[in-house]
């Protein structure tokens, strides 16, 4: 009989270990992967979808147009979604109709079945990377959560590497059809993991749907990346253009305005009222807006001035996917130790870096050269994006992180849309320019591609000096 005087010794604590939540992160790793792949996938398909359906330009991007547009209008649902049905049912029912809506355009006979296919592909594809980033949040303890995360960006890698390389191979070798079909094993694949390794969470009591949220987010985000993209294309003089910024921008402080006030928002905004938060997000969009119109300009450079073809320049920017995974997983290694102001003034000061090599590259410049600036940018672009994300979401309050992702992801959506549109604009006006000038049609694009790496480099550099102000988050 035990003494009462004695007390029972507490039970060992259990050491948290990466390796027991490895299955739940590659399932989230693979439906993220099948939804980033086909956001790339498509670019490369363009000339031969005209010759198939017999039609112009303008119509097929409509394909790649109402995808995006289709994702930003559904990115905000993600967290109500979560709440209300559970992570792991929202999570699955996307993929479930992402891979639909592939098959759908696999199968599709004219360019509007092309089109309305690929929204339905977007409204299934939108809450997959919010939902799998606040998935992957919640299922490791604070100081783990930049290891998990930084494996969490493998697809955010591996999908503008393997995307034009896969739809290069498929078109030549194969046929365009199969740029959809090939959604099916792997969606398949997703759901099989989803729902064996995702976890289970109960459904929060009187979640209401934010019903003015709801109705004004489509005509702000949506109507801002239609927007942006007829403004890259048509010219921001065009009248459709400024109509649609005066709405979605009327729009967007209508919706800021509601989300402020109401107690279930769809986005919660008020994440902005802590300080490291605002700062974090900040410096995130201007590091979106430098890197993913660096990332869209090397493979134009290697095809129009080099004369490579789009599964050549994937195999040239091996190195830079390669090196972006190894420093992310240096980097979330790093933010769980030292927080995040050091490694992200790294990631940028290397990016910063790289993009000043970028701007220098000449018609004759060596491959061998080439591939190490892109491996230096790879380097930066690990150090620091997914570190940011893990910055701002530890920056929340906890009980918002499943708004919070959506808000992540939209911001995202928006900001690489005025990247793309911005860095082509520049690059189309500067070899204009370089061409009415009388100089040589390749030392136009050269020079072209020199001033538009030179304004990615200023943008670095301006968030460069804000990751000075970052500093390590209280862990809530």
């Amino acid at each position: 009989m035990m003494n009462a005087a004695e007390k029972p010794e507490p039970a060992p604590v259990q050491e948290f270990s990466v390796r027991a939540i490895l299955p739940v992160v590659f399932a989230l790793i693979v439906g993220m992967l099948l939804v980033m792949l086909d956001t790339t996938i498509m670019n490369v398909a363009i000339p031969r979808l005209q010759n198939d359906f017999g039609t112009g330009l303008k119509t097929i991007q409509w394909a790649i147009t109402g995808y995006t547009l289709a994702l930003s209008v559904v990115v905000p649902l993600a967290g109500w979604s979560s709440d209300r049905f559970t992570a792991k049912r929202a999570f699955l029912l996307s993929i479930t109709l992402f891979t639909a809506g592939s098959v759908l355009c696999a199968v599709a006979q004219s360019p509007a079945q092309l089109i309305v296919f690929r929204i339905i592909q977007g409204l299934g594809g939108g809450m997959v990377f919010p939902i799998g980033m606040a998935l992957s949040f919640k299922i490791a303890p604070p100081d783990k959560r930049g290891s998990i995360m930084g494996l969490l960006g493998l697809p955010m890698l591996v999908a503008p590497l393997l995307g034009p390389v896969l739809s290069g191979w498929l078109i030549e070798y194969v046929n365009w059809h199969w740029i959809f079909l090939i959604n099916l094993p792997i969606g398949i694949i997703a759901l099989m993991l989803g729902m064996k390794y995702l976890p289970d969470s109960e459904k929060k009591a009187n979640t209401k749907l934010d019903i003015r949220g709801l109705l004004l987010s489509p005509a702000a985000f949506a109507g801002l990346v239609f927007a942006i993209h007829r403004g890259g294309s048509e010219g921001w003089g065009d009248t459709y253009t400024i109509i649609a910024l005066i709405g979605s921008l009327t729009a967007l402080v209508l919706f800021i305005i509601v989300e402020l006030t109401q107690q279930n928002a769809l986005l919660e905004l008020r994440s902005f009222r802590s300080f490291d938060f605002t700062k974090g997000i900040v410096l995130s969009w201007v590091n979106q807006i430098a890197l993913f119109g660096s990332i869209l300009l090397i493979p134009l450079f290697l095809q129009q001035v080099r004369g490579f073809s789009s599964f050549e320049s994937g195999l040239l920017i091996i190195p830079q996917a390669v090196m972006s995974f190894i420093a992310m997983i240096i980097g979330g290694k790093l933010f769980d130790k030292i927080g995040a102001r050091p490694v992200v003034f790294s990631g940028l000061v290397i990016l910063s870096t790289a993009l000043y090599l970028l701007s220098g590259l000449q018609a004759d410049t060596s491959v061998y050269v080439m591939m190490s600036y892109f491996a230096i940018l790879g380097l930066g672009q690990g150090l620091g994006t997914m570190t940011l994300n893990n910055h701002i979401l530890q920056s929340a309050p906890k009980d918002f992180i499943s708004r919070v992702t959506p808000l992540i992801s939209t911001g995202q959506q928006v900001f690489v849309s005025f990247s793309v549109a911005i860095m082509t604009g520049l690059l189309t006006s500067s070899i204009t320019r370089n061409m009415n000038l009388g100089t040589d049609p390749v030392a136009a694009q050269v020079a072209g591609f020199h001033h538009t790496f030179q304004t990615a480099l200023i943008l670095a550099l301006c968030g460069l000096v804000l990751s000075l102000f970052l500093s390590k988050p209280k862990l809530k």
